[in-house]
């Protein structure tokens, strides 16, 4: 269930964030591209939260894109599943860009 903060990343939907999460990691479209496309600040928005699977945690816990000790453990918990399901689909596709370069290992 997203949360109802304006101020926090988990008011976003999952499926809406994988949705652009997959065309950056999977497909190869780069952020710039991506924005550029977008239709809608809500668009910009998601692609920007997507985009957050190339910083570590460290840098995530410094911009503090949640409002609460729950919300900042279930938004790790997001981003872990993001990375699962890039990996997954990359697997399966022999273009997609090397995972080490594009997603940091979780500490």
């Amino acid at each position: 269930m997203p949360c109802q903060n304006p101020g926090c990343m988990r008011k976003y939907d999952y499926d809406h964030i994988a949705v652009y999460a997959r065309k950056r990691y999977v497909e190869g479209i780069s952020t710039i591209v991506l924005l550029c496309n977008a239709k809608t600040d809500g668009e910009k928005t998601l692609i920007a939260l997507a985009s957050l699977l190339d910083l570590d945690d460290d840098n995530i816990r410094e911009l503090k894109p949640y409002c609460s000790r729950k919300c900042q453990y279930l938004m790790f918990e997001l981003r872990d599943r993001l990375k699962f399901m890039i990996e997954q689909e990359r697997h399966h596709n022999y273009s997609a860009l090397p995972i080490s370069r594009s997603l940091p290992a979780r500490r």
